[in-house]
């Protein structure tokens, strides 16, 4: 079980990496990443990244797990976040039965 979960984990930032600025995205990681940084302070950013202004694509190099969850094997929605409690907002990450990423929205 543990195998899978490190496995889906993988596949879903790797799925959030993917979809990051296309069109098909706009209301999951892209939303994620513009309203943060608009919303966040730069301290937070220079503390976590170096710089006041990160670039997006960095922003998503801080994801975390913040938890996974759903039907019986709770491995089908993995929600990542910023570190540190900084928001309430998630990236979610649904898969379908046969293992493959259905959905990538932001939520809160």
């Amino acid at each position: 079980m543990q195998n899978e979960i490190e496995k889906r984990e993988k596949a879903a930032i790797a799925a959030i990496h993917s979809a990051f600025g296309t069109e098909e995205d706009e209301s999951g990681a892209t939303l994620f990443v513009e309203h943060h940084l608009e919303e966040i302070e730069g301290e937070y950013w220079q503390t976590h990244l170096g710089t006041a202004k990160p670039e997006p694509i960095n922003v998503l190099g801080m994801l975390v797990l913040r938890e996974h969850w759903g039907g019986d094997d709770e491995i089908e929605t993995f929600d990542f976040t910023l570190p540190e409690d900084v928001t309430d907002y998630v990236i979610s990450v649904r898969f379908d039965e046969s293992g493959q990423v259905e959905e990538i929205s932001m939520e809160s």
